[in-house]
């Protein structure tokens, strides 16, 4: 296993784990930053108003989830967000979340 933490099996995704972590409004600015980026980024790069030892608590429920990989490059911690697994597992719940907003008229 080395430094690289443990991710849960898509087959051991839990729907209502998945929704827990996502009613957070810092997790899911993560997810959609992730998502909007296209690539995978270190923890310090996000653009989340938190103290570090908050994110970290933050990225470890997005991992446990099912949401997001983490792995080693040198010294910063990557995270990757499991689109395509997520969206076996539940398909459209991430598009539901990272489409822009439509502003109906009043």
């Amino acid at each position: 296993m080395g430094r690289t933490p443990p991710h849960p099996d898509v087959s051991q995704f839990d729907l209502q784990q998945v929704l827990e972590a996502l009613v957070d409004p810092v997790r899911r600015s993560i997810v959609t930053q992730l998502d909007a980026s296209g690539e995978d980024l270190a923890c310090g790069t996000f653009d989340i108003a938190v103290s570090k030892s908050t994110a970290t608590h933050h990225f470890k429920v997005l991992r446990e989830a099912g949401l997001i990989r983490q792995y080693y490059v040198g010294t910063s911690r990557m995270n990757a967000l499991r689109r395509a697994e997520m969206d076996e597992a539940f398909p459209g719940l991430l598009d539901a979340l990272t489409r822009p907003r439509v502003s109906l008229p009043a």
